[in-house]
C-alpha cells in the first residue's frame, strides 16, 4: 500500500440529495455520519449542501444550477475536496471535476480511503487493495491529473496515487493476483478454524463505533485498539472467554458495518466476515444512546442476511446505557426486541449479566449429540454437516461416529432425517 505523502487537513464540502426516501432529519443525520467519516479520514468539513430532488441528475448528480452554485462555494471558501454521500457514476465524477476543478470523492471512495489507512495486517491490506482496484476499474476515465503523487490527500491512499499510470489490463492482472493471495489466506484461516471445532464460538457484530472492541477487551483482556472513531479496527480478533459455568468459548470481534458499505469491500472482506458465518452465536452490539439506533440495527440485520446468517442464534447487546438520557427507551427496547440486554462496556455495567445471558442461550439453544451411521451413508453425513457444527467424526471399519452441536431446530431436523431412514429401512 502506498502511504499518503501529505498529512495536512483538507477543507471539505459535503453534498447530499433529499429524494424523500428519507425524512429531512434522517438526511441530515446521514450527512452528520459522512462528516464523521470525513473527520476520520482527516478532512475538516466547512459546510454541507442538501438539494431536494426526486432523483439524482445523470450528468451532475445535482441539478446543473446547483452544481454551478457548488463550484462557486468551493472557489469562495478555498475548499480542497467535495464529498458526496452517494456513489457517483464515472460520468458524474468527470463532469463535476471539470466544473468544480477540485477533487470529487463519493461515499464509497471515502470509506475505502479510511480502510486503506487502517489496514495493518497482510490480510487487511490485501483485502482493501482488492476493493480499491475493483472500485477504480470503471472509473479510469476520470481526470486524475490533480490527484498525482505530489498532491496526496484524501482519496489518494493505496493504489489511488498511481491510477494515472495504470491501465485496465494491469489492474485486472493485479486483481487476479490479489484474489489468488486471498484464496491462500482463506485456506490458512480454514485450517485454523478447523482446530477450533471443539469450542463454542460467538461473534461480535454491530454498526461501526457501537463499542464491540471495548466489549471484547472488557470480557477477554484482548488489548484491541478501541477508539471513538469509525472503523478503529479492521482485523478479526479471537480470544477465549471463560463463563461462570466453567465453559470456555471463543469470542471474535469483526469489522464494523455502516450504511451504504461498498459492495466491493464486503466481498473483499468475506474471509474476515466468515468468523460470523462460522459462529454458533451472534452478539449484536448496538449503541442504544444513538438517536438512530434502530436504523443501525436494520443495516446490521440486512448485512447479516446478505451473509446468510440471519437465522443464527442472536443476543442483542444494547451498549452505552450509561449515556442514555431518555430512560423510557429501555422499556421500549425490552418490549420490542427478544434476547436483549443492556450494558456499558465503557463502565463495566451489567457485564456479569451478559455472561449469564450468553451461558443461558448456549444451554437453551444448543445441544451436543452423537449419532452412528454406516460409512456408505454419505448423503446423511452431508446433511448433518449442512445443519450442524460437526465437532468430530470417528471411523470404525464400516461405521462412522459423528459428534455434532446444533440448536433445537437443526437438531430436530437431523432426528427427523434419522427417523425417516429407520422407518424406511434404509
Amino acid at each position: 500500500m502506498i502511504e499518503n505523502q501529505k498529512n495536512t487537513t483538507e477543507k471539505a464540502i459535503l453534498v447530499s440529495l433529499n429524494t424523500r426516501e428519507y425524512t429531512k432529519h434522517e438526511v441530515e443525520e446521514h450527512l452528520d455520519e459522512l462528516e464523521m467519516l470525513a473527520m476520520t479520514a482527516g478532512a475538516d468539513t466547512k459546510m454541507k449542501v442538501i438539494q431536494d430532488r426526486d432523483r439524482a441528475e445523470p450528468a451532475y448528480y445535482l441539478g446543473k444550477g446547483k452544481a454551478e452554485e457548488l463550484a462557486q462555494l468551493v472557489e469562495f471558501n478555498d475548499i480542497d475536496l467535495v464529498i458526496f454521500d452517494d456513489d457517483l457514476t464515472p460520468v458524474q465524477v468527470r463532469n463535476l471535476e471539470k466544473l468544480v476543478n477540485k477533487k470529487i470523492i463519493d461515499r464509497s471512495g471515502l470509506i475505502l480511503d479510511i480502510f486503506a489507512t487502517r489496514a495493518k495486517t497482510r490480510e487487511a491490506k490485501t483485502q482493501v487493495e482488492l476493493a480499491q482496484l475493483q472500485y477504480m476499474l470503471p472509473r479510469l476515465t476520470r481526470a486524475w491529473t490533480h490527484l498525482s503523487k505530489q498532491y496526496g490527500g484524501i482519496g489518494t491512499k493505496g493504489p489511488g496515487e498511481t491510477q494515472i499510470e495504470t491501465d485496465r489490463r494491469m489492474i485486472r492482472t493485479r486483481i487476479g493476483m490479489l484474489k489468488e493471495k486471498l484464496g491462500k489466506i482463506e485456506s490458512q484461516r480454514q485450517t485454523r478454524s478447523s482446530n477450533r471445532k471443539d469450542f463454542f464460538r460467538a461473534s461480535l457484530v454491530g454498526y461501526t463505533n457501537a463499542g464491540k472492541s471495548t466489549l471484547l477487551n472488557l470480557l477477554t483482556n484482548a488489548g484491541v485498539l478501541a477508539e471513538d472513531k469509525l472503523f478503529a479496527t479492521l482485523d478479526s480478533t479471537t480470544r477465549s472467554l471463560r463463563l461462570d459455568s466453567g465453559q470456555n468459548i471463543l469470542l471474535s470481534d469483526t469489522v464494523g458495518f455502516i450504511r451504504k458499505l461498498p459492495h466491493h469491500l464486503v466481498a473483499s472482506f468475506k474471509s474476515t466476515l466468515n468468523e460470523v458465518s462460522e459462529a454458533d452465536l451472534v452478539l449484536h452490539v448496538i449503541d442504544v444512546s444513538h438517536p438512530f439506533f434502530e436504523d443501525h440495527i436494520s443495516v446490521v440485520d440486512q448485512t447479516l442476511k446478505d451473509l446468510g446468517v440471519e437465522k443464527k442464534a442472536q443476543i442483542k447487546i444494547f451498549n452505552k446505557v450509561d449515556a442514555l438520557e431518555d430512560k423510557s427507551r429501555i422499556d421500549y427496547v425490552l418490549g420490542k426486541y427478544s434476547n436483549a440486554i443492556f450494558v456499558s462496556a465503557e463502565r463495566g455495567i451489567n457485564i456479569q449479566g451478559l455472561k449469564e445471558k450468553i451461558r443461558s442461550v448456549i444451554e437453551e439453544e444448543f445441544k451436543e449429540e452423537t449419532v452412528e451411521l454406516e460409512l456408505t451413508d454419505s448423503r446423511t453425513v452431508a446433511k448433518i454437516h449442512s445443519l450442524a457444527d460437526v465437532i468430530s467424526a470417528t471411523y470404525d471399519e464400516d461405521r462412522i461416529l459423528i459428534k455434532y452441536r446444533a440448536n433445537d431446530a437443526s437438531s430436530n431436523k437431523i432426528k427427523r432425517i434419522l427417523h425417516e431412514k429407520t422407518n424406511h429401512g434404509s
